[in-house]
């Protein structure tokens, strides 16, 4: 990896300009000395150094990011009329971070964990921002449930540690979780890098051509490198001995002109299929069969060049699901309302009200004119003369006709309740372990749960064999073999008791 050539190389100067004579040495009186607080250059470096650790992403804290491109490959104007497709041929920059989901800054890349997968397309609309992971689901469908998912995934706040009570705890007490956790412990849980992996919206989106037909849609990228993943032992050994992999990776690959691209694919649904398509299609839990609506081929994305700088293009980058141009639209996905409101609230908190103008997140192709002004870290001019209230009878910017056109009018109603309400159809999870799954990859995935939670409770392992013999006899079986197998001899024979009194 390389810094900066030796080449054009200039002063030295504080934050405010001042060229400094010599930076290895702070102004004491005397070699031995006390030092003086006129010293500005050590005041200045300090003072800085002090506040140059923003806060830590709550998730997916740690990843790798690079840019490239969008290239439209295929008419889908007749689902969509927003500018990005606009056109076969069509390129339009992109930025796309990949990250691990519940460990820390400094963890592996190596663990077993959800990878996210975050596209940030520039487009002369604004920027259009597909929040997702590398998985077509997810554990939870209310984002209520979330701080509380996510807490499992972190630290006990008695001991600091990671807990496996906490997380299958948790896990076993939501059976909607069944389906991501079967995902998550197969082979794919641990990819080999971020190349190697596919990535999805996840949500229902809504598209809406010209003529104000609206379609809903899943967004699918799937990895031009082929799928690869990790071997658990391997996997073991890079969290020892290169923690930083998958960064690596991304990294060297784009160096050596390697440049990674995935296909990027929609599924379609009509209004008319949702209440015909037997599942709720805005349920995060749940996929969309392809064999009802097959992938329909839409783009080509490719990153063909690394950050220049990790803190200011990828730990700056903020990604919201919220944004969206004309001709795309948020769905009723219980969980995708809910990031509308997070996901930007967090980057306030993290980077500022202005987070916006931050130049990698800064929609550069579309020209900004609102009614925001002022608050911290404001670098873009204000805005200068023009007014800050609307209406107004002077320059300040208009309603946008065609953003008004475009947009749809959802018709809703039902009464307005707490609904906690998990569809007990496991149909999916148990066509996921008899059909995508062969024979060695289904012992893999059993063996996998039993050695992740062969340090719970012997209640809670036997509440895990009991969820997924629901879903199949033999998934449940092979699970409770596995634990058996990875437990202590003492708590086996808990293991034991617990089954043979609850059979």
């Amino acid at each position: 990896m390389r810094l900066g050539s030796k080449e054009g190389s200039t002063i030295i100067t504080t934050g405010h300009g001042q060229p400094v004579g010599k930076k290895t040495a702070s102004v004491s009186i005397g070699q031995r000395g006390p030092l003086l607080l006129q010293d500005v250059a050590f005041i200045d470096e300090m003072a800085h150094f002090d506040r140059e650790r923003i806060p830590e992403r709550v998730v997916h804290a740690k990843g790798a990011g690079a840019f490239g491109y969008l290239e439209i490959t295929h008419d889908i104007t007749q689902y969509s009329c927003a500018s990005v497709f606009s056109e076969v041929g069509k390129r339009t920059p992109l930025a796309i971070r990949f990250s691990t989901v519940g460990g820390e800054s400094g963890s592996a890349d190596t663990v077993r964990d959800p990878r996210g997968f975050a596209v940030k397309i520039y487009t002369e609309e604004g920027n259009w921002d597909l929040v997702g992971n590398n998985t077509p689901i997810f554990f939870i469908n209310d984002p209520i449930m979330f701080p509380s998912f996510i807490h499992t995934q972190k630290r006990n706040p008695a001991t600091h540690l990671k807990d496996a009570d906490m997380f299958w705890d948790f896990i076993t007490l939501r059976p909607e979780t069944m389906h991501q956790v079967s995902f998550l412990f197969s082979d794919r849980g641990i990819p080999d890098g971020y190349r190697h992996m596919n990535g999805y919206g996840s949500h229902t989106f809504k598209l809406v051509n010209k003529e104000g037909n609206e379609y809903w849609v899943k967004f699918h990228y799937k990895t031009d490198q082929g799928i690869k993943n990790l071997p658990v032992e391997r996997a073991n050994e890079l969290a020892g001995s290169d923690p930083d992999y998958s960064i690596r990776d991304l990294y060297d690959a784009i160096e050596d002109g390697n440049f990674p691209s995935w296909t990027l694919s929609i599924q379609v649904m009509t209004p008319e299929q949702v209440d015909s398509c037997g599942f709720n299609p805005f349920d995060l839990t749940r996929i969309w069969p392809h064999s009802q609506f097959p992938l329909l081929p839409v783009g080509k994305m490719v990153l063909d060049r690394n950050p220049k700088n990790y803190f200011a293009e990828v730990e700056q980058i903020a990604f919201s699901p919220a944004n969206m141009p004309p001709g795309i639209e948020a769905s009723p996905d219980k969980m995708l309302q809910g990031r509308l409101f997070s996901y930007p609230d967090t980057h306030r908190h993290r980077l500022g009200p202005n987070y916006n103008q931050i130049p990698v997140n800064c929609p550069y192709r579309a020209r900004v004119k609102n009614y925001q002004r002022d608050g911290p870290m404001c670098v873009d001019g204000n805005q200068a003369d023009a007014p800050n209230y609307f209406p107004n009878s002077f320059s300040g910017p208009q309603e946008c006709p065609r953003a008004k056109q475009v947009a749809t009018r959802p018709k809703v109603a039902g009464d307005a309740d707490r609904f906690d309400e998990f569809d007990s159809d496991l149909s999916q999870v148990r066509a996921f372990w008899e059909k995508t799954l062969n024979a060695e990859e289904r012992a893999r995935l059993a063996d996998n749960i039993g050695g992740h939670a062969k340090d719970t409770q012997a209640f809670i392992q036997a509440r895990i064999v009991k969820n997924w013999s629901m879903v199949c006899e033999d998934f449940g079986a092979q699970i409770r073999d596995a634990l058996l197998k990875h437990n202590t001899p003492k708590r086996a024979d808990e293991l034991k008791e617990l089954l043979a009194a609850a059979a």
